[in-house]
């Protein structure tokens, strides 16, 4: 009864979600009822209470650690951005026609992803779209598309999205091997949607006009603060994953590491500053900037779903699908790993890869040795499944809640061109396999 009763909230809040704007409720208040409304279901009817706390708090440290993660990378965004450090990226980027820029921004979120992660670019690239695009409908479009790319730069790298990071260190897979069989079906999952959108996108975008009044500082900063500024961030976000290699600490370890020196650094150059300008250029006043409610959404969709995992419904589904499917062949491993990556554009994908993790051991041959047609397709079809919704990966996410895109406008104009360019990966992967 309760293990229905909690399918039946998930859906309901996620419904609230989708139709945040016909109803008139943030998303993120609807989130985080639905996250503990599910738990409570969970350990009202619980034998061991102390148990169900156990898995509470196993996944609090789980999600904490990249809503740490998230407000880190926002911090040192917003501060970047408020030394005017992005210019030196906009004033490169001279075109203003809509496809040329799309194609700019696609290939940029790609390859930023595959460095840093999918995430950390979308939260970077969202910033840059402010810079480059005024209307708030374009600016959408290009948003969706930075959706697409990074989830497809990320999967083809073992530190550009989670799922693929959790493989690698878990054995799964080998950085070596995963860059080479991935990167040319994980170019095609963008470069499906960027040739559509070739042919339907017509025109110009509008920049955004600096206004300059008398009674704010338009330019506090000189070049050389802005520049220094600028690669000292990109610098801190690139290091975050080395960071992670070296130490095997969490990722959110070393995005703090990376905020606090910036701060340090931002601090010193600007002491001299009046105190108005050096607050509006420290930490403490990009800080405020933070989109909160993102983060809140964040914190009710992943305990909604942590929930989930902990009651068994999650893994059910998964041995569900190896019943019904199989895996004991080629082509079953296919169908079941491409249907994981759909599953995990409605429910976060970190938990359904875990629980295929948790049901296969690694063998010596076969699918499922290391590197083994299983764990490579599972990587790719996990990481760029969830651009099909808005609300499928941490970019998407991340996105919605800084641009304030409606999950329907995403589903009625994004949704079917990921889709496209996910069955175009994994057409070009299973192509591969084939051949080669």
């Amino acid at each position: 009864m309760v293990y229905t009763l909690m399918l039946v909230v998930f859906v309901l809040g996620y419904a609230a979600i989708a139709l945040e704007h016909q109803l008139k409720i943030d998303k993120a208040a609807a989130a985080l009822v639905t996250g503990v409304v599910t738990w409570t279901l969970y350990i009202m009817t619980a034998h061991d209470v102390h148990h169900v706390e156990e898995h509470l708090l196993h996944h609090l440290s789980e999600i904490s650690s990249i809503l740490f993660f998230l407000i880190g990378a926002m911090t040192i965004v917003e501060l970047v951005d408020a030394h005017e450090g992005f210019s030196v990226i906009t004033d490169k980027i001279k075109t203003t026609n809509k496809v040329k820029l799309m194609w700019i921004i696609g290939v940029l979120s790609f390859f930023f992803s595959a460095a840093l992660d999918n995430l950390t670019t979308s939260i970077v690239m969202v910033s840059l779209l402010r810079k480059l695009i005024e209307d708030q409908k374009d600016r959408w479009f290009f948003a969706g598309m930075v959706v697409v790319a990074a989830n497809a730069g990320g999967a083809w790298s073992p530190i550009g999205d989670v799922t693929t990071t959790m493989l690698w260190i878990k054995g799964q897979i080998t950085a070596a091997g995963i860059i080479k069989v991935l990167i040319i079906p994980s170019i095609f999952t963008l470069l499906a949607p960027l040739a559509i959108l070739s042919f339907r996108m017509k025109g110009n975008v509008t920049r955004p006009v600096r206004v300059e009044s008398a009674d704010h500082y338009t330019d506090p900063t000189t070049p050389f603060e802005r520049n220094f500024v600028f690669f000292a961030g990109v610098a801190g976000l690139i290091f975050v994953p080395i960071f992670k290699t070296v130490t095997h600490l969490p990722p959110f370890m070393g995005m703090m590491l990376s905020l606090g020196v910036l701060w340090l650094i931002t601090d010193i150059i600007h002491r001299r500053k009046p105190s108005e300008v050096r607050h509006e250029l420290s930490v403490l006043g990009v800080v405020r900037k933070i989109d909160t409610p993102s983060v809140l959404f964040f914190l009710g969709i992943l305990l909604a779903v942590a929930s989930l995992q902990s009651m068994g419904q999650l893994g059910d589904l998964a041995i569900a699908l190896d019943n019904s499917i199989g895996t004991n062949t080629e082509g079953g491993v296919y169908a079941v790993s491409m249907i994981i990556g759909l599953l995990s554009s409605i429910v976060d994908n970190v938990p359904l890869v875990a629980a295929a993790m948790g049901m296969y051991e690694v063998t010596t041959t076969g699918l499922f040795m290391v590197d083994g047609v299983f764990w490579e397709f599972l990587a790719y079809c996990a990481g760029t499944g969830g651009s099909a919704l808005i609300i499928g990966s941490a970019a998407g996410v991340a996105v919605m809640g800084l641009e304030k895109i409606p999950f329907g406008w995403y589903l009625k104009n994004i949704s079917l061109l990921a889709l496209v360019g996910y069955f175009a990966g994994a057409a070009v992967y299973i192509l591969e396999r084939t051949l080669f």
